[in-house]
This record gives C-alpha cells, sequence and structure tokens, in this order.
C-alpha cells in the first residue's frame, strides 16, 4: 500500500487499490527486466528456466528440413491444356477467333452462327464468353419458335463443326457479360434476318469466284 496517502483522504478504495496494483507491476517489471551484457559475455544472462530448457533442447538432435516436391515444382497443367487445345484445334482458328489480343476476335455483342453434328445450326447474339482453356465457351441468346433461347457452345468440343460470324457490332460493349439483354427492351429478337443477308452474301461470293474460274479455264484454253 502508497504510504504515501496515509494522513489524506483516501476518496476511494478503488483509487487505493488502483495506485497498489501499478505499483506492484512496476516492481515485477524491474525484477523480470532482462539483465545487461557484460562486455566479456558472448550470451545475454539468463534465468534457471531458460537455461532449462536450452539443457532439454539439447539433449535432442535437430535434422535439417528435407527438401520437398514444391521446392523444384513446376505445374504440369498449363502444358497438358496446351496440348490439348493444340489437339482439339491444330489450325489455331478457334484460338485466335475467341483470343482477347485479336482485333477480328468475336467480341460480345456479335450474332454467331455455331453448325454442329447433333442438330441445325444455332444463331444467335454472342452474350458472354467464359475462357477456361480447354473448357472456353459461348452464351448465345436467339430465338426458337419465337421463344428466346440461350445455349452455351463448347469452343474446343468435337460435335462442333463451325462458328462463323453473321454481324459485328459497329461500337464495342461496354460491358464483358450482356446480361441485360435478356430484358424484353434490350432483347435483339430473332436474328434470322441477318443470316438470311449472310447466307446471300456468302453465295453470292462464291458464285463470283467461281465463275471468274471458268472464265480464266476459257481463256487458257484458246491459247
Amino acid at each position: 500500500m502508497n504510504f504515501a496517502t496515509i494522513g489524506r483522504p483516501l476518496g476511494c478504495l478503488k483509487a487505493v487499490m488502483r495506485q497498489t496494483r501499478q505499483q506492484r507491476t512496476w516492481q515485477r517489471s524491474l525484477a523480470t527486466a532482462a539483465a545487461p551484457e557484460t562486455p566479456n559475455s558472448t550470451k545475454p544472462l539468463l534465468t534457471s528456466r531458460q537455461r532449462a530448457r536450452e539443457e532439454r533442447l539439447a539433449r535432442f538432435q535437430v535434422y535439417p528440413e528435407l527438401p520437398t516436391v514444391r521446392t523444384n515444382f513446376k505445374d504440369p497443367m498449363p502444358v497438358l491444356r496446351q496440348a490439348q487445345i493444340t489437339m482439339l484445334d491444330p489450325t489455331g482458328a478457334r484460338t485466335r477467333l475467341f483470343a482477347k489480343d485479336q482485333a477480328d476476335a468475336a467480341k460480345p455483342g456479335d450474332v454467331l452462327m455455331v453448325s454442329t453434328k447433333t442438330g441445325e445450326p444455332f444463331s444467335g447474339v454472342l452474350i458472354e464468353i467464359r475462357r477456361r482453356g480447354v473448357d472456353t465457351a459461348v452464351l448465345l441468346r436467339g430465338q426458337m419458335m419465337k421463344m428466346s433461347v440461350e445455349s452455351w457452345f463448347k469452343v474446343y468440343s468435337p460435335t462442333v463443326t463451325a462458328i462463323n460470324i453473321i454481324w459485328r457490332r459497329p461500337k464495342r460493349a461496354r460491358r464483358a457479360r450482356l446480361t441485360y439483354m435478356r430484358k424484353p427492351e434490350h432483347d435483339k429478337g430473332s436474328v434470322d434476318n441477318l443470316v438470311a443477308a449472310w447466307k446471300k452474301e456468302r453465295s453470292t461470293l462464291r458464285s463470283k469466284s467461281g465463275s471468274g474460274g471458268v472464265k480464266q479455264q476459257k481463256v487458257k484454253g484458246k491459247f
């Protein structure tokens, strides 16, 4: 107890106990303070408990840590994914079609037509591109029997025979996922007119190239 408070009004017992507690804490901190190192000693002075602990640890032989597999570990998955993509897409056309660094790649908002082995070609607006290596897929939104339909297509799937860009969006979309097109006021609806115009233009170009080849053969025959 602090004797400096004797003869004075204590005021409150709690204040006296607080002073006593602080004084005990200060004495305890002085008693447990580390002793300064002497100039001739190389190790600091240890307490009996610390010395006993070091003696116990000295009885055990500590071996160095063994090298783990992760020390020189190289992830084989990127090489495996690239090998699978090379096997499924030898020419690299589909990889370039949905690559981020290609200027002529397909972007959200474009109209695509996907041809498969199991059914008729499906055409719709490209809403989302999910890039997952071999599992890269695209989400198209179109219409079937006047009903809006969304369908996922795996880009590297063997069942997908062709992916064609029917129409390109004039201005780049400001979003990576055009989910707002599911609302009635933003729904593009049927894209059959764009598909018909694309097929007509394609047939015209083929016929012109074919006729040019025939004329060239006739001219060669004259000479």
